[in-house]
């Protein structure tokens, strides 16, 4: 066990919980899982035990795991043993572990099953995940496991009677034949992508267009006549989607989208007005499109003081009470990282002028860049960040962006890497956020209270057995639906290397019963999106083609697309000797499945 997340834990621990763990242990001491510990390999890939009864109040992602103090949590230690050590075995053979656990209770109960790998990689709570009454039962699928010692936890989230679990432990193996594929569900979501054009015309003023160079895209689509817009460098790419799903695409660069150290595009889609934004030293030179590019207005920019980095732009409906004097429907933030603090300026007339910078967070808060803003249907704006304290977290404003609070996730940990967080709020306010952790799985957290707590992460690559992720983009629509996109990798080790050997693909986690599940999907499955290192530390490396996000956003129907660059091209797709080091503008948009709007259900194929 790491002993920093021990004694960082610790101090999580609720009074009551402790207080119902002493009622528990106070007849005679401790039980234990029986037996304590096992081992599993090839040659004996079976395994079962009994875990000792537990009891808890209410945790709230406290990491109880972590720590696993006796009466609210009981340690299993599984010992994995591979004919070869696990950098080796797993170059020409797959290995799955299926970790199940069951409990039977006569109250509502929801019990939690954590396995923690020798790195201090951590699955859990498994899959599903919620509250029942009578039998109960949860998964945990790892691909490709590490071999040595692994504890397995039996967690109390909400166990009011002292309750006792069953758990097995099952390893296969077979021979590597591909990248590991789990079962998915015929009704997933499925996507189609589609990189922009290379033979479009280029816009007036420049020589060639901007298919490529689209490091750090964000998309954005007009509700009123159904366009998507990916931006590009300083170039705004559009395209425009037959009912065959075919795509014409458009450069329709700004003439205002000149020098640019950061690109940033955001639409306000209920009314058709898009922005594009170009960091220009302390502030950006932004326009704005209301008939799908075909003309520009510039605005203000930004507000002052702005700082003279990482800009975002966002909006939505204003928080109770609204200002007296707007002559916009929705409020629009420009935020940017300064030296010392993180600004958000509001504009109450469609983004064409901006009121003062009000700081978000400063270095004694918060230490990393922020991400994306996002605005909640009841107004509440949230900017998140990779790294505040020690934890990832989310400067939240419910008063149209005059005071803002920091609230950690703290579970999450700090990203050594950096890259940015997403957050996105669905029709009721449940909070999503997405993440990379310390381990470098990309993962998911949900809040109710605005980022106060924090219910249990799930882990969203551990059905590919994905060992790094990158690029975290959240969307949410109706409260119980949303989709999480990223990079990921099976590849263990530093992707900031320049040895690094991973090969990366766009993965779409969704749920569509508010976090009890998650179903993830390989939406590039036989072309990578990058292969090496994706280098978030700025300057000039070879791999930084990709530069530092992607984007996510839906349609009017709620149907899903992201905006992401393609680093593999070319030869590149096919051979792994070949890196092209790309960038080229690519959609992935939803074909099939439900929405994330339920009122749409039906829309599209069922599969």
């Amino acid at each position: 066990m790491n002993n920093s997340l021990a004694g960082a834990s610790r101090s999580l621990f609720s009074r009551t919980a402790l207080c119902l763990a002493a009622l528990l242990l106070g007849g005679g001491g401790a039980s234990a899982a029986t037996p304590a510990s096992g081992n599993i390999s090839t040659a004996a890939p079976n395994l079962a035990w009994d875990f000792a009864p537990v009891v808890a109040g209410q945790f709230t992602n406290a990491g109880i795991q972590d720590v696993c103090p006796p009466g609210v949590c009981d340690n299993y230690d599984l010992t994995i043993s591979l004919p070869q050590p696990a950098d080796t075995f797993y170059q020409t053979m797959t290995a799955t572990l299926t970790l199940h656990y069951e409990w039977n209770s006569s109250a509502p109960t929801d019990m939690d099953e954590f396995a923690i790998s020798p790195s201090g990689a951590e699955y859990g709570p498994g899959n599903p995940d919620g509250t029942v009454t009578g039998p109960g039962f949860s998964d945990i699928v790892i691909t490709d496991p590490i071999d040595g010692v692994w504890h397995v936890r039996e967690t109390a989230a909400l166990v009011p009677i002292p309750t006792a679990s069953h758990a097995t432990a099952n390893l296969t193996v077979a021979t590597r034949t591909s990248p590991p594929t789990p079962k998915i569900p015929p009704s997933a979501p499925k996507y189609a992508n589609y990189p922009a054009d290379e033979n479009m015309a280029a816009p007036l003023g420049s020589t060639a267009n901007g298919a490529h160079g689209a490091g750090e895209p964000s998309i954005g689509v007009n509700w009123k006549s159904g366009t998507v817009f990916i931006e590009s460098g300083n170039h705004t790419l559009r395209a425009i989607f037959d009912a065959a799903g075919k795509a014409t695409w458009t450069d329709v660069r700004s003439p205002f989208a000149r020098v640019s150290l950061d690109p940033i595009l955001w639409a306000d889609s209920q009314f058709g007005r898009i922005f594009e934004s170009q960091l220009d030293g302390a502030c950006s030179t932004t326009s704005y499109t209301e008939d799908d590019g075909n003309t520009w207005i510039p605005t203000e920019g930004c507000g002052t003081p702005a700082g003279p980095d990482h800009q975002t732009l966002g909006g939505g409906a204003y928080a109770t009470p609204k200002p007296a004097v707007t002559s916009w429907p929705h409020a629009i933030y420009y935020c940017s990282q300064g030296i010392a603090a993180a600004i958000c300026a509001r504009s109450d007339d469609g983004g064409t002028t901006f009121g003062p910078g009000v700081p978000i967070y400063n270095l004694t808060q918060c230490g990393g860049l922020h991400g994306h803003i996002r605005v909640a249907p009841d107004g509440t704006a949230y900017v998140p960040n990779s790294s505040c304290g020690g934890s990832q977290g989310v400067a939240v404003s419910s008063d149209n962006g005059l005071s803002w609070a920091v609230r950690t996730v703290p579970r999450a940990r700090s990203y050594r890497n950096g890259g940015d967080p997403s957050v996105s709020a669905g029709a009721n306010g449940t909070l999503y956020f997405g993440y990379v952790d310390a381990d470098g799985h990309p993962k998911i957290a949900l809040s109710s209270d605005r980022g106060v707590t924090w219910a249990k992460e799930f882990d969203a690559g551990q059905s590919y057995g994905l060992q790094n992720g990158e690029f975290s983009e959240v969307i949410a629509g109706d409260d119980d639906r949303a989709a999480f996109a990223f990079l990921g990798s099976a590849t263990p080790g530093d992707n900031q290397s320049s040895d690094f050997k991973g090969v990366w693909h766009m993965y779409v986690a969704t749920t569509f019963n508010r976090g009890k599940t998650w179903v993830t999907t390989d939406i590039t499955p036989t072309d990578p999106v990058q292969r090496g290192c994706i280098w978030n530390g700025g300057g000039s490396n070879q791999c930084r083609n990709l530069l530092d996000f992607n984007d996510i956003t839906t349609d009017a129907i709620g149907r899903v697309l992201v905006g992401y660059a393609d680093g593999c091209t070319g030869a590149c797709v096919s051979d792994p000797t070949q890196n092209t080091f790309d960038a080229w503008a690519t959609i992935a948009r939803q074909t099939t499945g439900k929405t994330l709007f339920s009122r749409f259900d039906g829309t599209l194929p069922n599969k």
